[in-house]
């Protein structure tokens, strides 16, 4: 009995325009584009039962969260009213609320730098001599929220309604990490995310998709402006036969199957407006066919192959159901499910997940390398599979196979990751999951299958 929550950012506010830094000051208000944008969300969300709204008391966060309830209550009346929760406003910046980012960065750069670049040791001096750590604040709050609200609702599902800041908080702290990687996160305005607790913080979790945008008309999150390096859009392949009957495949080269390659239309439709420089898919047949179709609106590209890319090696599961191997195999299933960093694949072919990170976080690090230092930001269409691609989002975020089980990855979905400097810097998890081109859901509909 797992427990959803979506995550919302709040929508466009008077102090983004003027690219001001908000932090907890609440002078800031919602644009009229901020307002279009919450009521774009709640459209977006219409038909969701909500058991519980939180939201952060700040105006800006509080009047999105408003706004998208009065949309929801259009058709499910008994939405509850959005609850001011002070445990998720901003991130505190006492030093820097209601100056410019360029100020901030002149008057003090050593500050600006840390917050950037070393988040989890960026200090600020208070005005009673002791000095103040903003994120590792923020992300004890982030805690303390999850520690509090999730017993509170198991089996439920809530809406959370904050700001950039403690929203990358609130995912990181529910992936098991804390302020290192809080600048690897995306965070658009009235982007949705969603999290699925399996019990109580601690207990389980996976990210279904994060910051999606294109309920915004945007496909995919925007690159920031200040970033020049690579951007990567990672595919998973489209649906096959094997995929929907639950057959475990693996590096057994089966076909799209007809829904698999309407998916893979889809996403061609999703990206078409987007400006792809390279493509890169896996040598196995789904993956490059889904690529083929995508590049289909990108003609002058030419896509490669990389045998780095293969799906994982179940090598004697490969072809079996789960009741086959539970069979054959006892326990093991269970095993991979709950502790897959454990499990050696068996027979002839069969791999662990130490090996599959290894290959393909080598082949994607050469990717990275070889469009890194261009003249223009380059965009990368990487297509793969399941189990390469939760490699490949684990390492992103400085996890390992321990954590293999918490990044969905739905047949036809695009996520983004961009490098803002190149293959030395810390990527960021731009976007994660995106199939709502698929069904027109928020939630990911695609086959549950065996890998």
């Amino acid at each position: 009995m797992k427990t959803r929550v979506i995550l919302v950012r709040h929508g466009q506010s008077t102090y983004n325009v003027k690219k001001l830094i908000q932090g907890q000051i609440d002078v800031s208000e919602l644009t009229e584009m901020g307002v279009a944008q919450a009521q774009r969300v709640g459209e977006t969300l219409r038909g969701i039962t909500f058991d519980h709204v939180y939201a952060s008391p700040l105006k800006r966060a509080f009047k999105t969260a408003s706004t998208i309830v009065d949309v929801l209550q259009k058709e499910l009346p008994d939405t509850p009213a959005p609850a001011p929760t002070p445990m998720i406003k901003e991130i505190n910046l006492p030093l820097w609320e209601g100056l410019s980012f360029a100020e901030a960065e002149a008057q003090y750069p050593d500050i600006y730098h840390a917050w950037h670049y070393d988040p989890l040791n960026c200090k600020m001096p208070l005005t009673d001599g002791t000095e103040f750590y903003p994120v590792r604040s923020l992300y004890d709050r982030a805690t303390q929220f999850w520690q509090t609200i999730l017993p509170q609702h198991p089996g439920q599902t809530l809406l959370i309604v904050g700001h950039s800041a403690i929203n990358r908080a609130l995912i990181a702290t529910a992936l098991g990490k804390g302020p290192e990687i809080h600048e690897q996160l995306g965070q658009a305005n009235c982007a949705i995310s969603l999290l699925n607790f399996a019990g109580e913080f601690g207990q389980g979790v996976q990210l279904e998709s994060m910051n999606l945008t294109s309920h915004m008309g945007e496909a995919v999150p925007a690159r920031r402006s200040r970033y020049h390096g690579p951007r990567l859009l990672l595919v998973r392949h489209g649906e096959t036969e094997w995929n929907r009957q639950k057959r475990f495949q693996g590096q057994i080269d089966i076909p799209l199957n007809e829904n698999g390659r309407n998916q893979g239309k889809q996403a061609a439709e999703f990206l078409q407006d987007v400006k792809i420089d390279a493509a890169v898919s896996s040598s196995l047949s789904r993956p490059k066919e889904t690529a083929e179709l995508i590049l289909q609106h990108h003609p002058d590209i030419t896509l490669t192959t990389t045998d780095g890319l293969k799906e994982i090696g179940h090598g004697d599961w490969e072809g079996l159901y789960e009741n086959e191997i539970e069979s054959g195999y006892p326990g093991m299933l269970q095993q991979w499910q709950t502790h897959p960093e454990t499990v050696d694949m068996p027979g002839e072919g069969g791999e662990n997940l130490e090996q599959v990170w290894a290959r393909a976080i080598a082949a994607w690090n050469d990717i990275v390398a070889q469009y890194s230092g261009t003249d223009q930001p380059v965009t990368v269409l990487v297509s793969a599979h399941d189990a390469v691609n939760k490699a490949i989002l684990c390492h992103v975020m400085g996890l390992g196979p321990a954590s293999f089980w918490q990044f969905k990855q739905g047949n036809g979905a695009v996520s983004v990751i961009d490098y803002p400097t190149g293959v030395e810097s810390a990527p960021v998890l731009t976007a994660a999951n995106i199939t709502i081109h698929l069904s027109g859901s928020v939630f990911d509909q695609t086959a549950a299958g065996a890998l």
